[in-house]
């Protein structure tokens, strides 16, 4: 950048309360809080098609951590079949017919690393609402009164 620009655009000098996390109170609103830090830390992927190559690459970073949990570290195994749904059950008792397929847990280091990728693709999530004027924290309550008026109907 010439002098000339950056004299006409001059960068805020950061303060170290620029940098802090921002407070937890009793009572404040998590995603909201999330987002301001999203909104204020996003500076390099801001336009909306960064953010949603960066979305994507960052679903795919789960996807790989969890695979990796199984192929390489092996503290999950996958053990998938067909879901055997007895006949004549309502769907209230299918829950207690279907499997994830999964055995075994997350160890320590499997567990941080899918943490950290689920954190990097939330962080991507919620930089589209904030480009998009969204607020995570409205979708938030308005699908969880989908999920909670439709039940089992709601993904249907």
């Amino acid at each position: 950048m010439t002098p000339e620009a950056q004299q006409s655009h001059p960068v805020p000098a950061a303060t170290e309360q620029d940098h802090a996390a921002p407070s937890s109170a009793a009572g404040t609103n998590l995603a909201a809080e999330f987002q301001a830090a999203v909104s204020q830390y996003l500076i390099r992927h801001r336009s909306i098609l960064d953010i949603l190559a960066k979305l994507q690459e960052t679903s795919a970073r789960v996807q790989r951590a969890v695979s990796r949990a199984v192929t390489e570290c092996g503290c999950l195994e996958v053990h998938a079949q067909r879901q055997q749904i007895p006949q004549g059950i309502s769907y209230w008792e299918m829950r207690a017919h279907v499997s994830t397929h999964l055995s075994g847990s997350l160890c320590e280091q499997c567990r941080e690393v899918l943490e950290m990728e689920l954190g990097h693709n939330l962080f991507y999530l919620t930089a589209l609402c904030e480009a998009l004027n969204l607020q995570s924290d409205d979708i938030l309550r308005q699908e969880m009164k989908r999920v909670t008026t439709l039940g089992v109907f709601n993904l249907t």
